[in-house]
């Protein structure tokens, strides 16, 4: 069960809950279901149930008492495990682990046929919005990028002189200028010393934080994520020359799934096509990669580029962990097994979404580093 199957199944049972007289309407357009906050459980959780209390005037526990009802009645076979309710009326989900290891499967699939578009939608489908230009250097750029994200979620967006809707970011101190920046930083890291602060936050043009951004070591947000994807594209050169290929389009010897003898204290599970991914380095790359479409979603909604900023360093961050620990390519006389194969579509997705996140930036996504 993907997030969105998961999201119709809440939504289908609200609107059994107000049609059986259980639950006071409305009944929402959507419903948004993503991964636990901290602290939380299962594998995906929503809301619903707090939007909905006052509307219906019930406490949210006792609404999210009436939709776990529901759903657990009318969703059988679903592949949903378990739903509990925790903090103030949080719906929390937990897959059957085959449903989960399809999941997985479908996610990487998912990301494969779309390409540096995952991630893109209608959420704003119908929806117009008219930014105004700006003349100071960090408001430009922030307005240009969040035109391309509300895009990315089919919303009809242009910057447009005389409009109301102005963004504001903290500026770029005086007497830098544009000119100044890009000749000393270049256009990769001066886009990203504007965009990657949060708005309310002085934006990495001088100092210490402007030198950072010129230094390759991986305490820099932009070094890091650049280099990130350029070892996803040396990984997949390496597999060529092996003639080992990504392992989620299904068709793998599953006899050989058990082969991972470069893990230890982890647990396997197998991707839904034969393969095995190691659970705790590669769920946590698996669980970025799926937010993705969110953190999109979320970034346009709020005109804010940096939180794709942020979402990406951490999604390169956990990939050199996980290949740190799950090597994608065998080793020495190493045997290619299907550990190897799915690996490496864990790596081939993780590119794509680094490639098309940069470029969303407007930043430069190398082959090589």
């Amino acid at each position: 069960m993907t997030p969105a199957e998961l999201s119709r199944t809440v939504l289908h049972a609200v609107c059994r809950a107000v049609e059986d007289d259980a639950l006071p309407g409305p009944v929402p357009e959507r419903v948004a279901v993503d991964r636990p906050r901290p602290g939380g459980r299962g594998d995906y959780a929503t809301n619903v149930a707090l939007r909905l209390a006052g509307p219906a005037g019930r406490p949210p526990r006792e609404v999210a008492e009436i939709l776990r009802t529901v759903i657990l009645r009318t969703a059988p076979g679903s592949g949903i495990a378990h739903v509990e309710i925790t903090g103030p009326g949080f719906l929390n989900f937990t897959l059957a682990a085959g449903r989960r290891e399809d999941a997985r499967a479908g996610l990487l699939r998912t990301i494969r046929r779309a390409g540096t578009r995952y991630g893109h939608g209608d959420a704003l489908a119908g929806t117009t919005v008219a930014l105004a230009p700006a003349e100071e250097p960090r408001a430009a750029l922030w307005t240009r990028t969040a035109v391309k994200l509300l895009r990315t979620q089919g919303a009809e967006a242009a910057v447009v002189p005389g409009a109301a809707e102005a963004l504001r970011p903290v500026p770029v101190p005086a007497p830098v200028t544009a000119e100044d920046l890009y000749a000393r930083l270049g256009p990769d890291a001066a886009h990203w010393a504007l965009l990657r602060p949060a708005a309310h936050d002085r934006p990495y043009t001088d100092g210490e934080a402007a030198r950072t951004l010129l230094v390759q070591r991986e305490s820099n947000g932009l070094f890091l994520t650049r280099y990130a994807h350029a070892r996803t594209r040396a990984t997949a050169r390496a597999a060529a020359q092996l003639s080992l290929t990504p392992a989620e389009t299904g068709g793998t010897d599953s006899t050989d799934a058990t082969d991972v003898t470069d893990v230890t204290d982890a647990t396997d599970v197998t991707d839904g096509t034969g393969a095995t991914i190691v659970e705790e380095p590669a769920t946590a790359l698996l669980t970025l990669l799926g937010d993705h479409p969110a953190v999109l979603e979320a970034a346009a909604r709020l005109r804010a580029p940096d939180r794709l900023a942020r979402h990406l360093e951490h999604t390169a961050d956990a990939f050199l962990r996980f290949q740190e620990t799950c090597r994608p390519l065998p080793l020495g006389d190493e045997k290619p097994s299907a550990a190897h194969r799915s690996r490496l579509a864990l790596a081939e997705a993780t590119g794509t979404v680094l490639a098309g996140g940069l470029s969303l930036l407007g930043v430069d996504a190398p082959e090589h580093l």
